[in-house]
């Protein structure tokens, strides 16, 4: 059945309630205190032995539950994202994927885990195609056409068998008890569903019985229960991840995008979910100064762009110029400029295409590059040939969305995690199962295999991984030990919130909350993009005479950061969500 959201109720949920009782009250003021000025004050969170910093306080508080019961930063990690596949349902969740990095203290070791979804074995480059045409983006991500298979179960078991200190199904008790109880509905929550973020939300019955009980959307501060997801938790808890990929709950994913989406169905089988792996890569690094610099590999694209961003500004001595002068955000979008048209390019699934990962960190290809940054705006910036690379390929673009979450880690044994999890759209491709939302991931791809006879690297491709701007990343000092844990969501703007980010801390000698409450200004080689009602904005008039092309518009970005230095950890979460640094 194919439900359809009446048009009358966003016009009723423009404005989120206000007619909670006082205990309600009482409690919402304590987990989002001054939501609504649109944005909540962070303060700088300091902590002597563990830490979380995630998208919403119930996760926050599970992690730090099993940090506090001695467990390792993964058990923490999983016990964060089970809640915020509850809670934050709208940006990431155990039906879509994620690339997550986890430094081993002891045996100084840095890993680099991708769970990133793969595409059906019966997808190829026409999965996006209609009547010859690229399908409307808007089109394609409702129903099973763009759901890949998951990825999270995997990959989060995959680093607890070799990380994990509390047993595995210890991790899901808080969200398994949240479930059942109930949640209070974040004022994000009620906004994204009151908003029409994702138009098609309630297309589906299961989703429109979830989200729109009654006929109205869900409401900020209203106490919500997920008892199917509790039932899917307690699966998972008892069987680990085959609890997942086999059985019952991957035998209804299958059903759910193939025959429930029977307006846009998929082409997902459950031999395409017995055959899912998580995989463990080797993560991207570079000196940057005296510090070095780590991020995850392809898939993803935001290790190599963040790289190359920070290293194209490594000798323009940017701690010269204030961090919101027009001098510094020119040069900062120069070099956004310079390492997307790069990615648009290069970037893709090293399983499938020859990615020159080392060419495009190189020292001496990035110094060239960096000469092409001038005095006035360069226009679009043209791709460069970094060496052993296939220059055949042709320039692609996805139209990611901004709805994921980032969560930091750091746990008393000094390891740290650093994951980034989405389902793509806010609330996926809205068809739910089992109390979850699967992704709508497959739209990362480009929609066109090939154009002129030359091929596109992130074109579909049976088994393949789409391209992704996710980017976990972690700082170490010039001792080799932890210094910064860092990442956020926001779709291709991804890279530039995670550099910007990194440069408060190491250029402008700002703590973690600073730099990730800097106003935002980005660039992905297009125009300059600047944040709405903050003193980035105010910079329009300078950069315009620089030959910039500028927007004034929203950028929410969703960091989550934690340093490490003598005293202890310093926290910070972004004010322009629901987050929370919480530490011990």
């Amino acid at each position: 059945m194919v439900f359809y959201m009446n048009k009358s109720i966003s016009i009723m949920v423009a404005a989120i309630s206000l007619s909670l009782t006082t205990s309600t009250l009482v409690a919402k003021e304590a987990r989002y205190p001054e939501f609504g000025n649109g944005r909540i004050e962070q303060k700088l969170v300091k902590s002597k032995h563990y830490m979380v910093s995630s998208a919403n306080p119930y996760a926050s508080e599970a992690g730090m539950r099993m940090l506090a019961k001695g467990g390792s930063a993964i058990d923490a990690a999983i016990a964060v994202q089970m809640v915020l596949t509850l809670v934050e349902p709208e940006s990431s969740g155990i039906g879509g994927g994620a690339f997550a990095l986890y430094w081993d203290k002891a045996n100084k070791s840095l890993q680099s885990f991708d769970g990133r979804e793969k595409a059906p074995m019966a997808a190829d480059g026409k999965l996006f195609q209609q009547d010859g045409a690229n399908m409307n983006w808007w089109n394609a991500l409702a129903g099973g056409r763009a759901v890949g298979v998951p990825g999270v179960v995997a990959m989060m078991e995959k680093v607890h068998q070799q990380h994990g200190k509390l047993p595995w199904a210890e991790l899901f008790e808080d969200a398994i008890k949240l479930s059942e109880d109930g949640f209070e509905i974040s004022p994000k929550l009620g906004a994204s569903i009151a908003r029409g973020t994702n138009p098609a939300l309630g297309r589906y019955e299961a989703s429109w019985n979830y989200f729109f009980p009654d006929g109205k959307p869900l409401q900020a501060g209203v106490i919500k229960r997920n008892p199917a997801l509790a039932m899917t938790f307690r699966r998972i808890a008892l069987l680990g991840s085959s609890g997942f990929y086999k059985g019952q709950i991957a035998l209804d994913i299958v059903n759910a995008a193939r025959n429930t989406a029977a307006d846009n169905p998929g082409l997902i089988t459950i031999d395409d979910m017995l055959a899912y792996e998580a995989i463990e890569r080797p993560p991207v690094c570079a000196p940057y100064k005296a510090f070095k610099i780590c991020g995850m590999g392809p898939p993803t694209s935001g290790g190599m762009t963040v790289i190359q961003i920070l290293k194209l500004l490594e000798g323009k001595n940017l701690n010269q110029y204030q961090p919101l002068s027009a001098e510094a955000v020119h040069l900062f979008t120069q070099a956004g400029k310079l390492a997307y048209a790069d990615r648009d390019k290069y970037m893709a699934d090293a399983d499938f295409v020859a990615v020159p990962v080392e060419g495009l960190i190189d020292a001496d290809y990035l110094s060239d590059r960096a000469k092409l940054i001038g005095v006035q705006d360069m226009g679009k910036a043209s791709p460069g040939i970094p060496p052993n690379a296939d220059a055949n390929w042709l320039v692609s673009k996805s139209p990611e969305q901004p709805s994921t979450t980032h969560f930091s880690i750091v746990d008393k044994m000094g390891n740290g995690f650093s994951m980034t999890s989405s389902i793509e759209m806010a609330f996926g491709s809205t068809v739910m199962v089992h109390g979850f939302l699967l992704n709508n991931q497959l739209t990362d791809f480009s929609f066109s295999e090939a154009k002129d006879g030359r091929l596109i690297a992130n074109r579909v491709q049976p088994g393949k991984r789409p391209r992704s701007s996710m980017s976990p990343f972690m700082v170490f000092d010039e001792n080799d030990n932890l210094s910064m844990v860092i990442g956020s969501p926001g779709g291709s703007r991804i890279i530039n919130y995670v550099a910007k980010t990194m440069l408060g801390v190491l250029e402008w000698n700002m703590d973690i909350q600073k730099a990730i409450s800097l106003p935002h200004f980005i660039n992905r080689n297009g125009g300059t993009d600047l944040e709405k009602n903050t003193d980035a904005a105010k910079l329009k008039d300078a950069l315009q005479a620089l030959g910039h092309k500028i927007s004034v518009r929203d950028l929410n970005s969703g960091l989550h950061g934690i340093t490490i230095n003598s005293e202890g950890l310093q926290g910070g979460a972004d004010p322009r969500r629901v987050g929370r640094a919480m530490g011990q």
